[in-house]
């Protein structure tokens, strides 16, 4: 990182003003007392103009980078606000002198770093990245929620774009690593898997290269010839499968362990959290009760009773890798009612956006469901070879669904973040 005077102020000086309280906002909603208000700006908005708002709601300082907002002594005027907060969370990294845990990848990531939360929770005062804040102003933000009371902090690194996991992990400087898998996620930015694989990556050359440590799924070929000549701890070792159905069940240290969470994709989450746990001393019995309390929300991996109809919403992101994983479990799983499926578009795919939907609705055609509810201009757009209802707008299955009262069903609910299709919820019994 760069270190640099901020007009009369140094990055020291900010420090010590962060320090009285260790507290950083950058929403004037959501101002807590005492903390300092980092203006930044967006496409839209411009934050300078609501540093006084803040002081006024109890932030004792904001930091601006226009001159002509400094109204009041406690407004601190930098050259630029954003790089301020990213220099400010790496250098309060440093004086934490904390194990860092680093984590990014196609699919999994959050569900993997609550996992590994609760695991170390039951040993240390941990912090983790707060719902997705994984870009790079939510890794800063992450960094400088920590306090001198955090024991382990666990941080998620998402991107859309080459060289960003190398930026994240600059400013976070991780001193462990993983990498839960690589995906056809982003296409549009990556350009292809081969650029997500190379993108993701990133991550394991900040940690070879500063010699620290890095977790490996010894199942996954990319991973183990991306990390060759590292220093590697191999998770699954000490743990075995039993069953996905519809929930993960394993063995680990002679204890059966019983998870909340649907899918066998899921099962490599769960063994990455306790290889952590084991990694850190944790007992076998304590990582288990952290398991089996874990309870996925924010339309992850959700099981849902509505009537007599059971519900797996999975509705907080979708690429192909994930919805190919999704469908597949679903179709093995027992269940004595007919399933149905009701799938969203999955975006950023670029040029490669029709082919992939036109898989997955062939895929859908392979596994036997009794129903296939497509919704979106992608899915729209496929051509139709077996029992698919295609639905252009979300107000179009609403109506399907309010006129078919769907009763004594298994469904599976996926779709990208932006089609919201949890609101199909309020139209099941």
């Amino acid at each position: 990182m760069r270190f640099f005077y901020f007009y009369n102020m140094r990055l020291e000086d900010i420090y010590e003003l962060y320090c009285q309280h260790y507290l950083v906002d950058t929403d004037t909603r959501n101002i807590r007392k005492n903390t300092i208000f980092f203006a930044l700006k967006g496409a839209n908005f411009n934050g300078n103009s609501f540093a006084e708002e803040a002081l006024s709601k109890g932030a004792i300082y904001a930091v601006v980078d226009e001159a002509e907002y400094k109204t009041q002594d406690n407004i601190i005027v930098v050259d630029n606000v954003l790089e301020t907060l990213q220099a400010l969370a790496n250098y309060h990294r440093n004086k934490l002198n904390i194990p860092i845990i680093g984590l990014t990848g196609s699919n999994g990531k959050t569900t993997t770093k609550e996992l590994i939360d609760v695991v170390l929770k039951q040993k240390f005062k941990t912090n983790a990245t707060k719902g997705n804040l994984n870009n790079h102003i939510g890794v800063p933000l992450t960094l400088l929620s920590m306090t001198p009371k955090t024991e382990i902090g666990i941080v998620e690194m998402g991107a859309n774009h080459h060289k960003e996991i190398a930026f994240l992990s600059n400013i976070a400087e991780p001193d462990y690593g993983y990498i839960t898998n690589f995906g056809k996620a982003h296409i549009e930015g990556f350009g292809s898997v081969e650029g997500v694989i190379e993108a993701k990556s990133e991550l394991y050359e900040f940690l070879i290269a500063n010699n620290k440590k890095i977790f490996v799924n010894q199942n996954d070929p990319i991973q183990l010839q991306k990390t060759q000549n590292s220093d590697t701890i191999y998770i699954e070792e000490t743990l075995a499968f039993i069953s996905a159905n519809p929930t993960v069940k394993f063995k680990f240290k002679n204890l059966e362990v019983h998870s909340n969470l649907i899918g066998r994709y899921n099962y490599n989450n769960i063994a990455c959290a306790v290889t952590i746990g084991s990694y850190f001393d944790i007992e076998a019995i304590k990582i288990k009760e952290a398991i089996e309390s874990y309870v996925s929300d924010n339309n992850r991996s959700q099981i849902i009773i509505k009537g007599n109809n059971e519900i797996i919403l999975d509705a907080y992101n979708a690429n192909p890798t994930s919805m190919r994983a999704a469908l597949e479990n679903f179709s093995q799983t027992k269940s004595d009612k007919s399933k149905i499926v009701i799938l969203g578009d999955m975006f950023e795919l670029g040029d490669t956006s029709q082919a992939e939907h036109q898989e997955i609705a062939d895929l859908c055609d392979t596994l036997s469901f009794q129903e296939i509810l497509l919704v979106g201009n992608h899915f729209s757009a496929v051509v139709s070879k077996g029992n698919h209802l295609k639905f252009k707008e979300f107000d179009d299955l609403r109506i399907y669904l309010e006129e078919n009262d769907l009763k004594n069903k298994s469904l599976l609910i996926k779709g990208s973040r932006g089609m919201a299709l949890e609101r199909s919820l309020d139209y099941i019994n």
